[in-house]
This record gives C-alpha cells, sequence and structure tokens, in this order.
C-alpha cells in the first residue's frame, strides 16, 4: 500500500510538474520573441528599451503571480480539509483584489506612464519607445493579472493540462502576430507589447472555458470581502511577487551601472542575457508551480511524508536540469547570442558571449532557492519563504552589484547573480534545517 501511494505520489510530481515547465517556458518564451523580433525591427536600441520596459512588465505580472498563488494555495489546503465554502471564498477574494489592483495599473498607464519611464531613467534615444512598451502593458494589466491568476487556481483544481495548454497557445500566438505586427505591419513597440497583451487574452479566454464547462470546483460566492483572507492571501504569496519583482528591480539596477560602464551597447547585451535568464527562471518556476498543489494537499490532509518526498523528487530534478542548462549555455553560448544580434554589432557580441557563461553559473543555485521558497509558502510557512525572496531579490544583489562593479567593472555586475544565489542557498539550506528539526 505505500509503494502504491509512493507510485502514485511520484507520477503526480511527474505530470504536474511536466505540464507547468512546459507551460511556464511557452509563456516565457513570448518576451524572448519579442526580443528576436525587436532586435530584427529596431536593433540595439530597441533592445535597450524592451530592457528598461521589462520591469513594469515583471510587476504587472508579480502581483498576477502573489494574489493567485496566494489564494489557489489557500483554495488548496482548504478543499483537501473539505471546506468547499473557505475555499470558494479564498477565489472570490482572490478574484476582487486583482481586479481592483489591476484597476490602479491601467490608471498608471493612461496618466503616469511618462512618470515611470522617466523614473526608470530611460536615456532620451530610446525613452518613447520605453514608454509606449510600458504604457500597454499597464493598460492590458487586468487580462495579465487575471491569466495569472485563473492560471494557478485551475492549476491547483487538477488542470494542469489545460493550464500548460492555454500558456502554449498564447505563445504561439504571440510568434505568429509578433510577426505581423513588427515587421509586416512595422508598428515597432506598439506592435510588440499589443501582442503581448493579446496573447494573454488568448491564454485567459482558454482558460476560462474550463469554468463555461463548469469542470471547475471554485465559484464565486455572495459573501463579504475579507480583509483578514486578502491579508492571507497576500502573505502566502507574496514570495512570488517579490521573486518578480525582484529581476525587475535586478534589471533596473544592473541597467544603471551597466550604462555608466558600455553605454546603450553594454545595456542592449544584458538584455540579451536577461531575456535569455527568463526561459531558464521560467523551468525552475514551473517545477516549483508544478509541485506547489501537490505539497499544499499532502500538507492539508497532513501527510508528512508526503511533502518530504515531492521536495527530494523536485530537489533531484533541479540538479539534473540546472547541470544541463549550463553546459548548453557555456557551450553553445556564441550561436545563442548572435541569434539576436541581427546588427552583428561585434562589440555587443563579445560583452553578451563572456556575460552570459559568468551569469547563468547562478542558474545552479536559482533554482533551489526558488522551490524551497515556494515549498515553505505551500506549507503555510511564508516567513521563511519571504526572507528567502528578500534576499535574493533585494538584500544582498542590489549591494554586490555595486561593491563588485566596482572592484571588477563589467565582470563583477556579471558575478553579481551567482554570488547572490550561492549565498541565499547556504542560507535557505540553513532554514530548510531549522524547520526540519522544529518538527
Amino acid at each position: 500500500m505505500k509503494n502504491s501511494e509512493n507510485n502514485s505520489l511520484l507520477k503526480n510530481f511527474a505530470k504536474y510538474t511536466a505540464f507547468n515547465v512546459c507551460g511556464m517556458m511557452a509563456l516565457s518564451f513570448y518576451i524572448l520573441v519579442d526580443t528576436f523580433f525587436i532586435s530584427l525591427a529596431m536593433g540595439a536600441d530597441g533592445l535597450a528599451a524592451l530592457n528598461f520596459a521589462i520591469p513594469v512588465f515583471s510587476f504587472v505580472i508579480g502581483a498576477g503571480l502573489m494574489f493567485g498563488i496566494g489564494g489557489a494555495t489557500k483554495f488548496s489546503i482548504l478543499r483537501s480539509q473539505n471546506d468547499a465554502d473557505s475555499a470558494n471564498f479564498a477565489f472570490t477574494n482572490t478574484m476582487f483584489i486583482t481586479v481592483c489592483v489591476a484597476i490602479v495599473f491601467v490608471v498608471l498607464g493612461l496618466f503616469f506612464s511618462d512618470n515611470i519611464t522617466m523614473a526608470l531613467r530611460a536615456p532620451c534615444a530610446i525613452f518613447e519607445m520605453t514608454r509606449t512598451y510600458l504604457q500597454i502593458v499597464l493598460l492590458f494589466a487586468p487580462v495579465f493579472m487575471l491569466n495569472n491568476s485563473m492560471l494557478c487556481f485551475v492549476r491547483n483544481d487538477g488542470a494542469p493540462g489545460l493550464a500548460m495548454l492555454a500558456m502554449t497557445c498564447g505563445s504561439f500566438a504571440n510568434i505568429i502576430l509578433d510577426y505581423i505586427f513588427i515587421i509586416w505591419l512595422r508598428w515597432g513597440m506598439f506592435g510588440a507589447a499589443l501582442v503581448t497583451g493579446i496573447s494573454a487574452g488568448i491564454s485567459l479566454f482558454i482558460v476560462c472555458t474550463f469554468v463555461l464547462q463548469k469542470k471547475n470546483h471554485f465559484h464565486l460566492i455572495k459573501r463579504k470581502i475579507s480583509s483578514w483572507f486578502i491579508r492571507q492571501i497576500v502573505s502566502t504569496g507574496a514570495p512570488s511577487l517579490i521573486t518578480e519583482l525582484s529581476s525587475g528591480v535586478v534589471i533596473i539596477m544592473f541597467n544603471i551601472i551597466i550604462l555608466g560602464l558600455l553605454g546603450s551597447v553594454g545595456v542592449a547585451a544584458y538584455g540579451i542575457i536577461a531575456n535569455i535568464s527568463l526561459i531558464v527562471i521560467a523551468i525552475y518556476t514551473g517545477i516549483a508551480q508544478g509541485v506547489q498543489p501537490l505539497i499544499s494537499s499532502c500538507h492539508g490532509s497532513g501527510n508528512l511524508d508526503g511533502v518530504k518526498r515531492l521536495l527530494r523528487y523536485s530537489a533531484i530534478l533541479l540538479t539534473a536540469l540546472s547541470t544541463a542548462v549550463y553546459c548548453l549555455v557555456f557551450i553553445w553560448n556564441s550561436q545563442v547570442v548572435n541569434i539576436f544580434n541581427y546588427e552583428q554589432n561585434m562589440l555587443l557580441q563579445s560583452i553578451a558571449e563572456t556575460g552570459i557563461r559568468i551569469y547563468f553559473i547562478g542558474c545552479l543555485f536559482a533554482g533551489f532557492n526558488i522551490v524551497i521558497s515556494i515549498f515553505f509558502t505551500s506549507t503555510e510557512k511564508p516567513r521563511p519563504a519571504h526572507v528567502i525572496s528578500v534576499l535574493r531579490g533585494f538584500a544582498i544583489i542590489i549591494p554586490m552589484a555595486f561593491v563588485l562593479s566596482e572592484l571588477g567593472g563589467i565582470i563583477g555586475v556579471w558575478s553579481a547573480f551567482p554570488a547572490t544565489e550561492f549565498i541565499v542557498t547556504v542560507l535557505a539550506a540553513l532554514l530548510w534545517i531549522k524547520r526540519r528539526s522544529a518538527n
């Protein structure tokens, strides 16, 4: 009986992580496709503008994930405890706060896009392109946020395949529409941002078919919104926001430092590295989001052995994937960079090739940090998850980037990410050991 349960858990782990890795890669892939077509149509200036606007996109996506993962985690735990009314209340509160915050983003896009672009320190030469991209992203915030929230609930409701299908269809639509809007119609950054929003809308439409066909177990209910419940959702999901937001903050800081060291060409080179890393981080996020419903369910039903096994499976998978990814990036870094260097700028090529070899060392540790953070979140221990997310997102990497850039120039900048992720991995392991000893 025990072996049967373990086999079932391993099968579910393989199913959920496979679907979510594929789905998250597809979701992040449209940023990479944008990078390719923007480099094709607008060269290094377009890449630099995209890199200045990406932090706003990360913040919008992160907010949607915060509410989605926070609410879906509560939903999964409550459902495993056979409390359907409270599970539906979690969904209702999640949708309420998601819509409210999305409206705020729309207002910012309508009236404050110039101010935000100036705050991001975008140079005059690329100011208008940067402003255009981030404004469209903000106007599409309700679509991005509802899509991310609904994907989390569908995944926690036992339909990871549908979540993967929705993200994959959105990504493929993005590829086709990017060519039409950027290359054929020549709509530039406006077209790139518009395509990203439309693609998310297609994904949201597919996810909503799950609800329209009444296959879901989550429903909106008529009940007064609870500020306490919303705080619980935000607290549980905050590490996901910090993880996404941190990538945006890091991009801003790196942009400022690299702009001072190497100018716009350096920022464009970093844009290539940062956007490629989105795919790798998507793999880790896919594993984390795939295992989250299973850990939450095991935790809610008191199956502590199942929780430990799921964490062990994740660690083994992470080690294998991280090693493979770094080997591939190290060997073929020149070919990868060349894809996005349409102008054949030799300085950009050289900067990016060196950077990618150093920067991606951090991916060997980042995966563990992302998964251990979602583990704490899934077991209703948000504080250690907050610590991990804040350390890797703000507290260590920002001062590390400034210090190492002073000591080693651009090599120091590239080294900041792996140094930070290694330090956080050590601290995360200590937090895990402490929690295990307490049990």
